[in-house]
């Protein structure tokens, strides 16, 4: 069919009586800008288009007279917009795919009552495509918040961890590894701190890397500041060895390494007016927060603990967990019935709602909001260093402009864009998502599968790029503990009176209250709750503490509140293993004790310097 008196451009008409076309022909316009008009049918008029065909489907009338209706006419008017072309090229290649359009919207016309009651309860009225202008803002000033507490706080420590007189010197690390690997050492660990490992050195790139953090913060460069930021922090880590292995270093690394690919190519984050944010981008990132919060879920139940099937998991965490706060004390005296609640919400959050990420805006927002929740409970009876705040970063992805303008009651929010990012910027998250999305979906299959092996291939290739901290694997409290082992280290001058080392945040005095310390992160205290699940021999790195104990270095001994042979370093040490648990709400109050502990025995038995010279405890 053809017209006789054409548009001057392609003229997508729709029945303007219909609500359902209405707010789905505002997303269209959204999607394809001044490139196409759009008009209902009550206010234009060819004869030669029967009245009757306007009940049936949208009719697009091309200038030069041509028409299109029903799923042909939609496939053309969107491939006016960016990146939007192939769903018409394969409607025009494949039949079965022209055939199946063309029937989906022939339903879809024919129920439109059903199908409006859908749209309007996952997407609202609002159904244009979704802006992340905002967003993205706000997330990576958070991320720059985030990279600024992580530097800020290893700053503080990091003398005393790996510093050259600390627990693990970073220079005598890279040295072994040298002697091990040889030229391979730097494609093994590839850290900037092969160029320098002094304590000068370990400063400049927490130093630098925190003013990175704050040129982030405040919208400058953000390019520039997250790639500094993620070379130095990649850096610290691979040095860091057992004291910058947790899982939310390698979650910032690998959020870090993503958002590059999120920001904008200039020199600030103002907000500009049509502009969107790269979509491949936004979805490497969000299939980072499904990836963390889908494997955390998974690998609890397939780990073998069955505290998580009887959803008794609880009954253990607020005490056993390495650095509870005061609030666990709390959690810990919930009856039975809310602590199992609490379990089965926990795993319904992190192994059902990730699926939410990816569907309409009521969806994702539902999701944002049940993924906060679980954040803000785990962080009110756990200090878990950053993790719940870039985490809650992570989460803010799924709030859409439109959304954050209803939040904040303004209407300068998420203003609509209509350019889309250089195709040149576009080329790096391209390759990116091409080498890293079959990692990523071994790696989720993995956790529903353990023990599943990748082909001798692929698996070098991802040694290569786990190296950098880019594709990581996640799943906090796989195995839930059922005991508290405490270790109390205790020095002497001649053997027989016997002094206790007291550390910042630990539990120690059974009257002293779990303390708030997130989003710092006290590795040393951290590493002492790993100790104690262990044996001494197997942990190097408190095997060289106590050394540094003994020698009464002040870089170590720094790193804890109280050194009882400050003015002389002790000739022996020993370590004595407790039992502790929460004391109940009874016990509480007739004690003022938070904890109540039981003597296990020697965890190991008195050293000194000479054990070392010897070879050790």
């Amino acid at each position: 069919m053809r017209v006789s008196n054409p548009p001057s451009k392609p003229l997508l008409i729709f029945d303007g009586d219909c609500h359902f076309c209405r707010r789905w022909i505002e997303r269209w316009r959204g999607l394809t800008g001044e490139a196409v008009a759009y008009a209902p049918s009550q206010e234009v008029s060819f004869p030669e288009i029967p009245a009757e065909q306007f009940q049936k489907s949208v009719v697009l009338v091309l200038p030069g007279g041509e028409t299109h209706v029903g799923a042909d006419a939609v496939y053309r008017s969107l491939a006016f917009a960016p990146n939007r072309g192939w769903p018409l090229a394969l409607y025009q290649r494949s039949r079965w795919f022209a055939t199946l359009s063309e029937a989906a919207y022939r339903t879809v016309s024919r129920h439109r009552g059903v199908v409006s009651f859908f749209s309007r309860t996952f997407w609202g009225d609002d159904v244009r495509a979704p802006r992340y202008v905002l967003t993205r803002d706000i997330f990576l000033r958070l991320l720059g918040l985030v990279y600024f507490i992580a530097f800020a706080s290893l700053w503080l420590q990091i003398d005393g961890l790996i510093g050259a007189r600390g627990i693990l010197p970073v220079g005598e690390f890279l040295r072994a590894v040298k002697a091990a690997d040889g030229a391979r050492a730097f494609q093994f660990l590839p850290t900037l701190c092969w160029f320098g490992s002094s304590n000068t050195a370990l400063h400049l790139f927490c130093g630098s890397g925190a003013v990175a953090a704050l040129a982030l913060i405040f919208g400058f460069a953000p390019i520039a500041a997250l790639g500094w930021c993620f070379a130095s922090y990649l850096s610290l880590t691979l040095a860091g060895q057992d004291f910058l292995s947790f899982q939310w270093d390698i979650l910032l690394l690998e959020a870090g390494f993503l958002a590059l690919f999120f920001a904008p190519w200039r020199w600030t984050l103002r907000r500009r007016k049509h502009e969107r944010v790269p979509a491949i981008g936004l979805f490497l990132l969000k299939l980072l927060l499904f990836k963390l919060m889908f494997m955390s879920g998974v690998v609890k139940l397939t780990a073998g603990d069955d505290c998580w099937w009887n959803l008794t998991a609880l009954d253990y965490h607020y005490w056993t967990q390495p650095l509870p706060t005061p609030l666990a004390w709390s959690a810990a005296q919930d009856p039975e019935w809310f602590r199992k609640f609490s379990v089965g919400f926990c795993l319904a959050v992190e192994i059902v709602v990730p699926f939410f990420i990816w569907g309409p805006r009521r969806l994702r927002l539902a999701a944002a909001g049940l993924l906060l929740i679980l954040q803000g409970a785990i962080a009110l009876t756990g200090n878990y260093g950053f993790f719940n705040l870039l985490t809650v970063a992570l989460c803010f992805l799924l709030i859409d402009d439109a959304s954050w303008r209803r939040l904040i009651r303004s209407k300068n929010v998420g203003a609509e864009g209509v350019t889309s990012p250089s195709r040149w910027a576009r080329i790096p998250a391209v390759i990116v998502l091409v080498l890293t999305l079959p990692f990523n979906l071994w790696l989720c299959y993995q956790s529903i599968h353990p023990g599943s092996r990748l082909p001798s291939g692929m698996g070098a290739v991802y040694d290569r790029m786990e190296s950098f901290r880019i594709v990581n694997g996640y799943g906090l409290f796989r195995q839930m503990t059922r005991e508290r082992p405490e270790l109390e280290v205790e020095g002497s001058a001649a053997g027989v009176d016997w002094k206790s080392y007291v550390f910042k945040f630990k539990a120690g005095d059974v009257r002293s209250a779990p303390r708030w310390v997130a989003p710092d992160q006290p590795r040393l205290d951290w590493q002492m709750w790993f100790a104690a699940l262990g044996r001494p021999e197997h942990e190097f790195w408190f095997q060289q503490f106590l050394k540094k104990l003994l020698l009464n270095e002040p870089a170590v001994t720094n790193l804890l509140a109280q050194n009882p042979f400050a003015k002389g370093a002790p000739r022996y040490v020993r370590v004595r293993a407790f039992s502790y648990r929460f004391t109940a709400a009874a016990e509480k109050r007739a004690t003022g004790a938070w904890w109540k502990r039981q003597e296990e025995g020697e965890y190991l038995t008195a050293i000194s310097l000479e054990n070392f010279r010897a070879g050790g405890p």
